[in-house]
C-alpha cells in the first residue's frame, strides 16, 4: 500500500515538474517573440525614418509601381496618341469641308460666310502651327559639360548639375529646363522652349471646338432628329416587309449619302463638345499657373514648402504691417512674419508678357494673334529680369 502511494506521489511530482517546465519554456518563447518584434520595429523605423515623411510621401511610395507602368506605357504609346490627335482633327476638318461648308455657302448671308471662312481658317492655321511646333521643338536640356553650368542641385538620376526650375523626366530619361510635364498627346516634354506652343495649341483647339459646337448646334439637332426618324422608318419597313401583300409597298428609305451626312454632323458636334470641356478645363488650369508664374511641378513644390514653413511658424499666409496690440491693450510693434513668394513671378500681367514674349505692343498682333516662332526670354539656365517687366519686386522667403 505504501509502495503504491509512493509511486503515485512520484508520478504527480514528475507531472508538476513537466507542467512548470512547459510554462517556463512558453514564457521564454513569448518573451523572445516580443523582443524580436520590438527589435525589427526599431530597425525598420531607423531605416525608414524621415522628418519630411507624411501622408503624401507614403501615398506616392505606394503608387510608385503605377507610375512606373504609366511612364513605360506613355513612352511607347506616344506616337499612337499623336496619330490619334492628327486623325481626329483631320476627320473634323474633312467633315466641315465636305458636309458643312457647301451648306453654309448656300444658306448663309455674305457677311456670315466671310466671318466663318475668315475665323475658321485662322483658327485652323493657329492649331496646326502650334501643334507642329509643340511636338517638334525640343523643350530644352541642360548641357552635359559640368564646367559650363552652375547648378543649384545635383540630379540623382543624371548625376549632373541641375539648374533652377529644371526637373528630370522619367519618360524621356533626361533633365528638362523649366519642365511643366510630359504630354503623351505631344510625345514630348513641355519645357522652356515649347511651353508657349503647348498652351497656344490648347487655347486655339478649345476655341475651335467651342466654335464648331456653337455653330453646329442647329445642324446637330436636325441631324439627330433625322437619325431617329431613320430608325423609326427602318423599323416600319421591316414590319411591312414581314407582312407584305400585293397591295402594300414599304416606306422609302434614306440614301447612304443622307445617312453619312447626318451621322457625320452628330459625330462632329459630340467630339467637339467633349474636347471643348476636357481641354478647356486643362487650358484654364494652365492659364492660372501662368498667371502665378509657376509650372505644374512648381505648383506642387511651392504648396508643400509653404505648408511646411507655416507649420514651423516661419511664414504667414498674408502680408503683415508689423504693428499690433500687445498685452494690456498697448500698441507695440510685433515681429513681421515673412511671406512665402514665388521668385519667378513678376505679377499677373508681367507673367503673361514674359510667357508670350511680348516686349512691345505690336507683339500682341505679330506674336500672339499670328503664328510666330520667336524664342522665349532667357536660356532656361539662369533667370534674369526680362526686359518687358516694368518693376522688380522685392523677393522675400521663397524657393
Amino acid at each position: 500500500m505504501r509502495s503504491r502511494q509512493r509511486m503515485f506521489a512520484a508520478v504527480m511530482r514528475l507531472l508538476l515538474k513537466c507542467l512548470r517546465l512547459g510554462r517556463r519554456r512558453r514564457f521564454r518563447l513569448v518573451r523572445q517573440v516580443e523582443q524580436l518584434w520590438h527589435y525589427g520595429h526599431l530597425c525598420l523605423r531607423s531605416l525608414l525614418y524621415n522628418s519630411f515623411t507624411n501622408g503624401d510621401v507614403v501615398l506616392d511610395s505606394l503608387f510608385e509601381p503605377i507610375y512606373w507602368l504609366v511612364d513605360h506605357v506613355t513612352r511607347w504609346f506616344g506616337v499612337v496618341f499623336v496619330a490619334l490627335v492628327i486623325g481626329l482633327t483631320s476627320s473634323i476638318v474633312a467633315i466641315v469641308y465636305i458636309c458643312l461648308l457647301p451648306l453654309i455657302l448656300q444658306t448663309y448671308t455674305p457677311a456670315w460666310i466671310c466671318w466663318h471662312l475668315t475665323y475658321g481658317h485662322w483658327n485652323l492655321i493657329m492649331i496646326v502651327f502650334h501643334y507642329y511646333m509643340a511636338i517638334t521643338t525640343s523643350p530644352g536640356h541642360p548641357p552635359q559639360a559640368k564646367n559650363d553650368l552652375t547648378g543649384v542641385s545635383i540630379c540623382r538620376k543624371c548625376i549632373a548639375p541641375k539648374p533652377a526650375r529644371t526637373h528630370h523626366c522619367s519618360i524621356c530619361n533626361r533633365c528638362v529646363l523649366k519642365m511643366d510635364h510630359h504630354c503623351p498627346w505631344l510625345n514630348n516634354c513641355v519645357g522652356h522652349y515649347n511651353h508657349r506652343y503647348f498652351f497656344s495649341f490648347c487655347l486655339f483647339m478649345t476655341m475651335g471646338c467651342i466654335y464648331c459646337s456653337i455653330s453646329g448646334w442647329e445642324m446637330f439637332r436636325d441631324a439627330y432628329a433625322a437619325i431617329e426618324r431613320m430608325k423609326l422608318l427602318e423599323k416600319e419597313r421591316l414590319q411591312v416587309a414581314a407582312n407584305q401583300t400585293y397591295y402594300q409597298t414599304p416606306p422609302p428609305t434614306f440614301s447612304f449619302r443622307q445617312r453619312a451626312f447626318h451621322k457625320s454632323v452628330v459625330y462632329l458636334w459630340v467630339l467637339c463638345s467633349s474636347v471643348a470641356l476636357a481641354l478647356g478645363a486643362l487650358t484654364l488650369w494652365h492659364a492660372a499657373l501662368i498667371t502665378r508664374g509657376e509650372t505644374s511641378i512648381e505648383r506642387h513644390i511651392n504648396r508643400k514648402e509653404r505648408q511646411r514653413l507655416q507649420k514651423k511658424g516661419k511664414v504667414s499666409t498674408a502680408h503683415s504691417t508689423g504693428a499690433g496690440w500687445g498685452r494690456g491693450g498697448c500698441n507695440v510693434p510685433l515681429p513681421v512674419m515673412q511671406v512665402f513668394r514665388n521668385p519667378y513671378s513678376y505679377g499677373s500681367w508681367d507673367n503673361w508678357k514674359v510667357f508670350l514674349g511680348v516686349d512691345v505692343p505690336r507683339h500682341w498682333l505679330t506674336r500672339v494673334l499670328l503664328p510666330s516662332p520667336h524664342l522665349p526670354h532667357g536660356t532656361g539656365l539662369s533667370w534674369d529680369l526680362p526686359p518687358c517687366v516694368t518693376e522688380q519686386r522685392a523677393q522675400l522667403l521663397a524657393i
